[in-house]
C-alpha cells in the first residue's frame, strides 16, 4: 500500500516523520514500516528509507520482509556481498520465500553472472503465483547476454497471462526487430489483435513494421486503427504523418501533424515534419516560418538549424545560410554533412580557407567520398599549398586507386613541384584510365599543358 497526500494512509507516514523530528521512539506494527520503507524508496529518499529499516528491525527484528528491504538497500547501494550473506541467513528461515531468490537473481545478474540468475528465478517460478514478474526478469536477463530469441519467449509468456502487460509487448517487438524478424513481427502483432483488437500500441507497433518492410498502406490503416482505439494516441498521429508524407500526401501529413500539436504541447519534431511538407508543397514562405518554431520549440535540435540552412542554400543567401550552418555545428561538431555542407556554404562565399578546413574536417571524421577528397585538394591548389594537395590526392588515390580524375590532379601537381617523372607517370596513368578527363590539365594546370612534353604525349596516346 503506498501513501497518498489526499488520504488518511499517510497517518503512519506523518507519524514517524514527527518522531524523526522529536526524537521520540513510537511503535509502528511491522506492515505500517514496510509501507513507510516502501514510500522512501519510490520517492529515492534512501536515507529515510535506511532510518526506518533500522527502527523497523529494532521493534520486529524477526521480520523476514523488513530484512528483506535491508538486502534491497545493500543491493541498491552495491555492498553484494554483505547483500548476499544476508539472503542465505533468510534462506534457512524461509527457504521457499520468493522474495529470497528474486533478490538473489538480482545480486547474480549485478555480478554479471546472467546464467545462474535465470536458473534462480526459473526456480522462483514454482514459488510464485506472480508468473508475470518473474517472467519478465527473465526475459530481461536473457537480453542482458542477447539471447533474443529466449528473451522473447519469456515476454510472450507474460502476455499469455497478461494481455494488457504493455511493457512485455514493447520487448517482445524489441527483439522481433534486433533479430531482423518483421514479417514474423507483424504476424505476432495480427495474432496478437485476434485477442485484442482495440490494442492502440499493438497496432502503433504493427503500424511501424510495416513501415519497414515497406508496405505503407498497410501502415497507415493499422496507424488509423490505433487512433480510433485511442483518438488522443499522439504517437500514432505522428507516424501516420511520416507515412502519408512517404506516400506524398503532404497536406495530409500536415493535418496529422497539427492534431498533435493541438493534443499535447508542441514537439519540435511535428513542427519540423510540418516544415518539410510545406516546402515539398512548393509553400516556401510557411515552411521557413514552421523551421523557425521548431528552433525556439528546441534551440538544441540541429535537424532545425540543418533545415533553416538548407532553405537559404537554395535561396542562394550563403550569408544566411553560413550563420545557421555554424549553429547545427555548435550543437553536433561530429556530424559530417554538416562539415561538408559548412564547406560548400563557404565556398560558394569564396571563403576558401575556411571551405578547405570543412573538407578537412569531413576527411577527418571518416567520410571519404571521392568529392570530398577532389573539393579539398582543389582548394589547396587555389589557396597555394600544391605540397598539401599532392599529399591529398596521394592519400585518396589508395581508396580509388586507377581514378583519372585524381591521376590528372597528381600528374599537374607533381608538374608544378618539377617532380616530371611522377608527373609524366601520372598522366600516363589518367590517359590509360579515362582519356575523357583530360581536360583537368588545361583547366587547372594550363602552363604544363601547353608544354611541348605534354602535347607530344597527348598526341601519341590520342
Amino acid at each position: 500500500m503506498e501513501f497518498s497526500q489526499s488520504d488518511n494512509n499517510n497517518l503512519p507516514l506523518t507519524k514517524f516523520e514527527s518522531m524523526l523530528k522529536t526524537n521520540h521512539v513510537l511503535f509502528f506494527d511491522s506492515e505500517e514500516f514496510e509501507n513507510i520503507i516502501h514510500h522512501y524508496l519510490n520517492q529515492g529518499k534512501i536515507a529515510l528509507a535506511k532510518k526506518a529499516i533500522k527502527l523497523g528491525l529494532a521493534q520486529h527484528p524477526t521480520s523476514i520482509n523488513l530484512r528483506l528491504f535491508k538486502v534491497e538497500i545493500h543491493v541498491f547501494e552495491n555492498n553484494l556481498d554483505e547483500a548476499d550473506k544476508l539472503l542465505n541467513d533468510l534462506y534457512l528461515i524461509e527457504p521457499h520465500n520468493e522474495e529470497i531468490f528474486i533478490q538473489k537473481a538480482n545480486i547474480l545478474s549485478k555480478k554479471d553472472n546472467h546464467i545462474k540468475a535465470i536458473e534462480v528465478l526459473k526456480h522462483t517460478l514454482d514459488l510464485t503465483d506472480d508468473l508475470v514478474d518473474i517472467y519478465s526478469l527473465i526475459g530481461m536477463e536473457y537480453l542482458f547476454i542477447d539471447e533474443f530469441e529466449n528473451a522473447k519467449t519469456y515476454f510472450k509468456k507474460c502476455l499469455e497471462e497478461d494481455i494488457d502487460d504493455y511493457s512485455a509487448l514493447y520487448n517482445v517487438i524489441y527483439c522481433f526487430d534486433y533479430l531482423e524478424q518483421n514479417q514474423a513481427a507483424t504476424d505476432y502483432l495480427n495474432t496478437f489483435l485476434d485477442k485484442n483488437p482495440y490494442c492502440e500500441v499493438a497496432w502503433h507497433q504493427l503500424g511501424k513494421q510495416y513501415v519497414t518492410l515497406e508496405l505503407y498502406k498497410k501502415a497507415l490503416a493499422a496507424f488509423d486503427f490505433a487512433i480510433i482505439s485511442d483518438d488522443t494516441f499522439v504517437g500514432a498521429y505522428l507516424e501516420r504523418g511520416k507515412v502519408l508524407e512517404k506516400l506524398g500526401e503532404y497536406l495530409q501529413a500536415i493535418e496529422s501533424y497539427n492534431l498533435t500539436l493541438r493534443l499535447d504541447d508542441p514537439t519540435a519534431f511535428a513542427l519540423l515534419r510540418i516544415g518539410h511538407c510545406y516546402e515539398k508543397l512548393g509553400n516556401l514562405d510557411v515552411a521557413v516560418q514552421y523551421y523557425y518554431k521548431t528552433v525556439e520549440e528546441d534551440p538544441q535540435l540541429d535537424k532545425g538549424w540543418i533545415a533553416i540552412t538548407r532553405f537559404y542554400k537554395k535561396e542562394k543567401n550563403y550569408q544566411k545560410a553560413l550563420y545557421y550552418i555554424n549553429k547545427a555545428i555548435n550543437i553536433d561538431s561530429e556530424n559530417v554533412h554538416y562539415w561538408k555542407l559548412y564547406s560548400q556554404i563557404n565556398q560558394r562565399l569564396n571563403h576558401f580557407e575556411e571551405a578547405e578546413r570543412g573538407y578537412k574536417k569531413t576527411l577527418e571524421l571518416g567520410n571519404f567520398e571521392i568529392d570530398t577528397w577532389i573539393a579539398r585538394g582543389d582548394l589547396l591548389l587555389k589557396l597555394g599549398e600544391p605540397e598539401a594537395a599532392l599529399f591529398n590526392f596521394e592519400q585518396a588515390l589508395e581508396f580509388f586507386p586507377e581514378n583519372a580524375e585524381i591521376e590528372y590532379r597528381l600528374a599537374g601537381l607533381n608538374f608544378t613541384l618539377n617532380q616530371n617523372t611522377k608527373g609524366l607517370f601520372y598522366l600516363k596513368n589518367g590517359l590509360r584510365n579515362n582519356r575523357d578527363y583530360s581536360f583537368i590539365i588545361d583547366e587547372l594546370f594550363p602552363d604544363f599543358a601547353n608544354s611541348d612534353q605534354v602535347k607530344t604525349l597527348l598526341k601519341t596516346t590520342s
